[in-house]
């Protein structure tokens, strides 16, 4: 059974290229907005979570935070465009396992999903 890879971003083309790459390797679920990745995360077991930062009305970091009361175990990997040194501080403080800057290789987001998969 393949692993279960919940996709959260607000622009349709980073979701769309995110299906390219994992599509094989991966069941991948997507949400446009924080508040659609709870909804999807009370209704469904995934395996992690790929979370964009910046997102209009519930921002990336704000949907983590609400993720904990009912999905706390569940490994969060941050995508942001910006790449500021503040982001990836503020991403791994909150518990997250990891983050990319967008865009990014696909070679490199399939690599990071692994590592924190097999462990």
């Amino acid at each position: 059974m393949l692993k279960r890879v919940l996709a959260v971003d607000d622009d349709d083309m980073n979701l769309m290229r995110i299906k390219k790459i994992l599509r094989t390797e991966y069941d991948v679920f997507f949400a446009s907005s924080g508040v659609e990745a709870l909804d999807t995360l009370k209704r469904e077991k995934m395996d992690l979570v790929l979370l964009d930062i910046e997102m209009p009305r519930m921002n990336g970091f704000e949907t983590f935070e609400r993720m904990k009361e009912f999905a706390a175990d569940t490994p969060v990997i941050f995508l942001t465009a910006s790449g500021q040194e503040d982001d990836v501080v503020s991403a791994i403080r909150l518990g997250a396992v990891n983050y990319l800057k967008k865009p990014f290789p696909p070679q490199e987001l399939i690599l990071r999903i692994s590592q924190v998969l097999e462990k």
